[in-house]
């Protein structure tokens, strides 16, 4: 299994949207890291759901559900989407600057490529940020 790290706007599409909907094409992303990154998601996968611009905060916990196949909202280039389902909220939202203070996760994404919105996480850093907000699963 392997462990990730996805942003958004939370006014374009947040947690609680998820929840509400119970499921999501992630959809939309435009930069060639990020889209790799998606490609290389796998049903089972797991990653924390940050929300950027407001609230700057790990918020909860998705699913893969379906792996990369091709984004139908491109309408040029080569661009793939996943599917994802909520796990779970935090008990305690993280906020980035709890993450920036934290020295197990000065090296991750979140902190070093701030613009990138899908990134990968070390297991130890995902359970790290779990820790943090009082959550297991």
């Amino acid at each position: 299994m392997n462990y990730w790290l996805i942003k958004s706007e939370p006014e374009t599409y947040s947690y609680e949207r998820l929840e509400s909907e119970g499921k999501t094409m992630w959809d939309g992303v435009r930069n060639y890291a990020a889209r790799n990154y998606l490609r290389g998601m796998e049903v089972g996968d797991l990653a924390l759901f940050y929300h950027s611009v407001k609230g700057l905060e790990v918020v909860g916990i998705c699913k893969v559900v379906k792996a990369a196949y091709p984004d139908p909202s491109a309408e040029k280039g080569d661009w793939s989407v996943v599917d994802f389902i909520p796990l779970q909220r935090l008990n305690q939202p993280v906020s980035l600057h709890t993450i920036k203070q934290t020295p197990d996760l000065q090296q991750i994404g979140l902190v070093r490529i701030g613009r990138l919105s899908v990134m990968p996480l070390q297991k130890t850093e995902f359970e790290k940020i779990l820790t943090l907000g009082n959550t297991t699963l």
